[in-house]
């Protein structure tokens, strides 16, 4: 991938641990991202994450982030200097979290969070046009009454409806990377299929890379076009999203076989059973 937006060489992530030890967490993951949806699988605690928050530049700072190379747009991440970065968020590179409920702030309205948003990148707009593209980006994410969503406060949206915002806040920018964190999680089938298609929407209409973040393997398969399988902070294989039934590595194919399918057979599912030996790295 000559043209790729994001390009990281072997990040690893470590914390001190007892007796000031480095405990990894991430364990040199190396990955590409064009102007695409690139999906990220696994378990908790798998590294999915940590990844996407060292690329952005948001983890705390007892962390250990090193890395072999670690670009944006041609960018050097790994030399930029914290401004560079600050500049970076929220300008050409955006996060969806997984929980509107803990992103949004509880004493502002949607309006003025996405105002925020917006005056971060050019103070001088008046009040007026501030506040008629607030509307616009809430009606690009299909919000029917955006007049009365302006003036909502975060505890007055439902789930779906709080995802829909964190989106336009997101995208409202126009940033050329968004990273969605688990974002439909905690929505139900059809809310979820909804925020998908928006979230397709955007990345076609404005050329975005995308990297989803998520447990689901039926849905990434059928909403990105590459999936990394991550486990125990390595990655483990990648894959066309469409062509998951190929996969190599046993914990993929343990992954997807413990998937439960409507007409299958009424036995129990099978566990997963695993190798000390997936923890190594690959050569």
């Amino acid at each position: 991938m000559t043209d790729a937006l994001v390009n990281v060489e072997n990040l690893r992530i470590g914390f001190a641990g007892e007796g000031g030890s480095l405990v990894e967490a991430v364990k040199g993951v190396s990955f590409r991202l064009g102007r695409e949806k690139l999906g990220i699988v696994g378990e908790s605690g798998s590294g999915k994450s940590l990844s996407s928050r060292a690329l952005m530049g948001v983890l705390p700072a007892h962390a250990r982030v090193e890395a072999d190379a670690m670009s944006f747009a041609g960018i050097d991440l790994l030399a930029a200097p914290p401004r560079l970065r600050r500049q970076l968020r929220g300008n050409r590179m955006g996060m969806i979290l997984q929980d509107p409920k803990f992103s949004l702030n509880p004493v502002m309205t949607v309006g003025k969070q996405i105002a925020e948003a917006i005056r971060l990148g050019d103070r001088s707009l008046p009040r007026a046009a501030v506040r008629r593209k607030v509307l616009e980006v809430l009606e690009a994410v299909h919000i029917r009454s955006p007049e009365r969503v302006h003036d909502l406060y975060p505890h007055e949206l439902s789930g779906g409806m709080g995802q829909r915002v964190m989106i336009a806040m997101m995208v409202v920018r126009e940033p050329e990377l968004l990273i969605a964190d688990e974002p439909t999680s905690a929505l139900d089938v059809t809310v979820q299929a909804q925020v998908l298609d928006i979230m397709d929407e955007q990345v076609k209409r404005r050329g975005m890379g995308l990297i989803f973040i998520s447990h689901d393997l039926n849905l990434v398969s059928r909403f990105c076009d590459r999936v990394l399988v991550m486990y125990a902070g390595r990655i483990a294989e990648t894959l066309d999203a469409r062509r998951m039934d190929e996969a190599q590595h046993p914990y993929t194919q343990g992954l997807l076989a413990c998937l439960p399918a409507i007409d299958g057979p009424l036995t129990p599912l099978p566990t997963l059973e695993r190798a000390a030996s997936w923890e190594e790295a690959r050569p």
